[in-house]
C-alpha cells in the first residue's frame, strides 16, 4: 500500500489574516490566501524568509516565477494553492546585463536580471528613470511581466548612458535609448551640452 505524505503547507505563517489578496485579482477556487508572508526582498535583490538569506539560488529562482505585483503595488507570490503578500524595499530583481543587437534607432536591447530572467526593453517592458529625491540620483527601472521591476545596476545604467543620444520628442529635448522601436527617456536635457 502506498503512503501519501500530508500535504505541504508552503510558507502559509500568516502575520494577517484579514483575507485581503491582492487588489485586481481575483483568486481561484482554493486558493488560500495567507496574508502577510515573514518574507522580504532588500535593495540588492537578497531574498530573506524569516530574517534569514535564502542561499539556496534555485529556490529564489523558483519564487522569483510566480511574484506579482497588484494594482496597489504589493508584492504577492502566487501559487495554484497559495497566496501571499511579501515585502520589497524597491524592486524584487536586478537588471546586472546589457545585451544589444544593432544601433541607433534600430537596435534591440536585452536586460538579465540576478535571477537569469531575459527581458526585452520594448513598449510592454519599458525602461522608466526616477530621481532618488534624498540624493537627486537617477534611479533606473526597467518593467517586467506581472508588473514587477527590475533596478538597473549603476554598471548597466552608464552603459545605456554611453550608447544614448539626444532625442527632441515633444518639443523636449531627452536623453535617452532606442529599443524595438521605441525611445526610453534616461534624462532631461537642459540647453545644449
Amino acid at each position: 500500500m502506498r503512503k501519501h505524505a500530508d500535504p505541504p503547507t508552503g510558507l502559509s505563517q500568516p502575520a494577517d489574516k484579514s483575507g485581503a489578496g491582492p487588489k485586481g485579482y481575483t483568486p481561484r477556487p482554493g486558493q488560500v490566501i495567507c496574508g502577510n508572508l515573514d518574507m522580504r526582498i532588500d535593495r540588492n535583490g537578497v531574498w530573506y524568509y524569516r530574517g534569514s538569506p535564502i542561499g539556496r539560488k534555485e529556490l529564489v529562482r523558483l519564487f522569483s516565477t510566480v511574484l506579482r505585483r497588484d494594482d496597489a503595488g504589493d508584492y504577492w507570490l502566487i501559487t495554484p494553492a497559495e497566496i501571499g503578500r511579501i515585502e520589497v524595499e524597491d524592486a524584487p530583481f536586478l537588471a546586472v546585463e546589457l545585451a544589444r543587437q544593432g544601433a541607433g534607432r534600430d537596435q534591440a536591447l536585452s536586460l538579465r536580471t540576478n535571477v537569469g530572467k531575459i527581458v526585452a526593453v520594448d513598449a510592454d517592458h519599458p525602461i522608466r528613470v526616477d530621481v532618488a529625491a534624498a540624493t537627486g540620483e537617477p534611479a533606473p527601472y526597467v518593467v517586467m511581466d506581472g508588473g514587477v521591476e527590475a533596478r538597473l545596476t549603476r554598471a548597466v545604467y552608464y552603459e545605456l548612458v554611453d550608447i544614448g543620444h539626444r532625442q527632441t520628442l515633444g518639443g523636449e529635448s531627452l536623453f535617452g535609448v532606442w529599443s524595438n522601436g521605441a525611445f526610453f527617456a534616461l534624462g532631461r536635457l537642459e540647453g545644449d551640452a
